[in-house]
C-alpha cells in the first residue's frame, strides 16, 4: 500500500484517540450496531442503522422490511458479540473457530443442502458440498473437495503471521489479507462474506485496533477489488481499498464528532 496513505491513517487515527471519541458512553455499542448493518447490507440487508438499533435496543422490528434482514442482523450481532470476547483472550483461528463464527451467523438463515457430494446443514457452519459461483455468469470458486485443507493451510498461516505482525500496519495488512484469503477460498455455500469481514474485525479486535467498516456504499468497489485481486494473483486492489475504508472510517467518525461537539447543549425552561 502506499506510505502516504499510512501516513495520512496514522495521524487520523493519532486525532481519533486524542479526542476520546471511543471512551464516550455506548460508542463501541452502537459503532458495532454500526459495523453489523453495513455488513449485512453489503449482502441484501434493506434495514438502516436507525432500524439495525431499533431492533436491538427496543425489539422493534422496521415495517415492510423482509423477516430474514432481522434475522440477519440479529445472528451477526451475536457472531461480532463472541467474537469479540473471544479477543480478550483470543483464541487460535483455526477451522473449527471459522465454522463457529459463520454457523453463529447462519443461525436461522441456513439450512440443510442435499447435492451430489453429500449433505450438509449450512446453519451449522459446515463447510459447502458443492461448487459455487460469484452471482450469474460469475466465476466459480475452488473445487469443495479443496477447501479443508485450504482452511487450514490459511489457519496455519494466520497463526504464524499474527506472532510477527508488530507494527500497526502490519497488524491491519494482516487483517485485510485474512479477509481476502478467506472470500476467495469461499468455504461456505453462504455467509462467506460476513465471516470474512467478521474474521478480519476479530484480528482487529485481538489487536485494539478500531474496527475497519465496509461501508454498503462502497459495494461496487469493494467487489471489483476482490474480483481483481482473484484474477490477478495478488492483494494490490484490496489493500488498497481496504486502506481507503480504513481512512473514510476514521474521518467520519471524527468529523461526527466534531459536530456534536458544536451543536453543544441547549437548556430550555
Amino acid at each position: 500500500m502506499e506510505h502516504g496513505v499510512w501516513q495520512e491513517i496514522k495521524q487520523l487515527y493519532q486525532k481519533f484517540q486524542e479526542l476520546g471519541i471511543h471512551e464516550a458512553v455506548d460508542y463501541d455499542k452502537y459503532y458495532l450496531y454500526s459495523l453489523i448493518t453495513h455488513s449485512t447490507a453489503i449482502e441484501g440487508s434493506t434495514l438502516t442503522e436507525l432500524d439495525t438499533q431499533l431492533l436491538f435496543d427496543e425489539g422493534v422490528t422496521a415495517k415492510g422490511k423482509p423477516l430474514a434482514h432481522h434475522l440477519m442482523n440479529e445472528d451477526l450481532k451475536q457472531a461480532y458479540e463472541f467474537a469479540k470476547a473471544e479477543s480478550n483472550s483470543p483464541a487460535p483461528i483455526t477451522s473449527a473457530f471459522l465454522q463457529k463464527l459463520n454457523a453463529m451467523l447462519m443461525r436461522t438463515t441456513g439450512s440443510v443442502h442435499n447435492v451430489a457430494g453429500g449433505s450438509f446443514d449450512s446453519s451449522k457452519g459446515e463447510f459447502r458440498l458443492c461448487g459455487v459461483t460469484a452471482g450469474v455468469g460469475g466465476r466459480s470458486y475452488m473445487n469443495y473437495l479443496k477447501v479443508p485443507a485450504k482452511v487450514d493451510e490459511l489457519c496455519a498461516i494466520l497463526q504464524e503471521k499474527q506472532k510477527s505482525a508488530g507494527t500497526f500496519c502490519e497488524q491491519y495488512e494482516l487483517s485485510f489479507n485474512a479477509h481476502l484469503n478467506l472470500v476467495t477460498i469461499h468455504p461456505w455455500v453462504d455467509g462467506n462474506g460476513r465471516t470474512a469481514r467478521l474474521l478480519m474485525n476479530y484480528i482487529q479486535f485481538c489487536y485494539h485496533l478500531f474496527p475497519v467498516k465496509v461501508f454498503k456504499e462502497d459495494r461496487e468497489a469493494y467487489i471489483l477489488s476482490l474480483r481483481q485481486c482473484q484474477e490477478e494473483g495478488n492483494n494490490h486492489s484490496f489493500m488498497d481499498f481496504m486502506a481507503g475504508q480504513l481512512k473514510k472510517s476514521l474521518a467520519l467518525e471524527i468529523e461526527r464528532f466534531k459536530v456534536s461537539q458544536k451543536k453543544g447543549f441547549c437548556f430550555m425552561f
